[in-house]
């Protein structure tokens, strides 16, 4: 399938997967899988969840859980931690050791699913489509691409192979269209300042030999850094810090695990609440940061700067 507007795309995710769906699911929209069956594979599965959350679990809004050795589909819902009475398809489209494309059409009642271009089965919900936000893919699976197609994206060839074309040339706001000029570090102007609920998405790819790069929420005039992230590739430190009044603050680094890689594309998202700024790199929530400057509004810019090549930037 080639599509050359997505809302979102994951290319080449590491699995197990879990990515965010900025703005949650919405009818008529669908997600498209596009991977392989690696040989001797027993299962895998496509989860739509309420959050990520693991203790207590998220609700699982849909359960699709082929078992190839077993040649069926389970479908099912998980809520509060218990799961509901299981739909089987006993059927199986996939092949050990072959290609698929998978097609998630969400629809106000129901999602209906293809297997490389032909109807498999339809799963009525059981949850609210409004708490969906997450995609999450387990077991033995191997995935090159996961997108996420607006209702205006009408495939001709849903079986035909999936070409994902990246935008490269503008940062869009609700208020505002940025370019993406080749000078590089970027700086854009955010007009009317953050707002909470607004998240920034930032697409690159680190240079195959790089140290770290930064991205930075300046103030209008420049002057102030109200959120500084840096990357240090060679160090493996997710750094973040304020510069306030021609002064740096205390700097934050706890962190789980690195997630980047020089030589890698990554997915960054920035969300503004509250209290605090909500980082994700490639579906994953990394950490919180609270905000030391309370008004959103004053900030007025967007930099970013180092070893990294924009492929998107925008604000939702």
């Amino acid at each position: 399938m080639s599509i050359s507007n997505p809302r979102q795309v994951f290319s080449n995710p590491l699995i197990p997967f879990a990515g965010t769906i900025l703005g949650g699911l919405l009818p008529d929209e669908m997600v498209l899988i596009q991977g392989s069956v690696p040989s001797g594979a027993d299962r895998f599965q496509v989860d739509f969840t309420c959050g990520s959350s693991v203790k207590p679990r998220a609700d699982v809004a849909f359960h699709f859980n082929p078992r190839l050795k077993k040649k069926r589909i389970v479908c099912n819902t998980l809520e509060k931690e218990r799961w509901g009475s299981e739909e089987i398809l006993y059927q199986m489209p996939l092949r050990v050791g072959a290609a698929f494309e998978l097609i998630f059409l969400v629809l106000k009642d129901k999602y209906k699913v293809a297997v490389n271009g032909a109807h498999v089965l339809e799963y009525k919900h059981r949850v609210d489509l409004n708490r969906v936000d997450t995609i999450l893919i387990s077991g033995a699976v191997a995935v090159q691409a996961v997108a996420v197609l607006p209702p205006a994206s009408s495939p001709a060839s849903p079986a035909s192979s999936l070409t994902i074309k990246m935008k490269n040339t503008n940062m869009q706001t609700q208020n505002s269209v940025f370019r993406l000029h080749q000078r590089f570090p970027f700086r854009g102007r955010l007009e009317k300042g953050l707002k909470v609920g607004h998240s920034i998405i930032i697409k690159g790819q680190t240079s195959s030999n790089a140290k770290s790069f930064a991205v930075n929420l300046r103030d209008a005039s420049g002057r102030d850094i109200v959120l500084h992230l840096n990357p240090r590739l060679a160090k493996r430190v997710f750094a973040r810090n304020s510069f306030l009044s021609e002064c740096w603050g205390a700097e934050e680094s706890d962190l789980e695990a690195f997630p980047f890689a020089a030589g890698e594309y990554f997915e960054m998202i920035v969300r503004s609440n509250e209290r605090h700024f909500r980082v994700a790199v490639n579906g994953c929530h990394q950490f919180d940061y609270k905000h030391r400057v309370q008004d959103l509004s004053a900030v007025g810019q967007l930099e970013v700067v180092g070893d990294v090549t924009l492929m998107d930037v925008r604000m939702i």
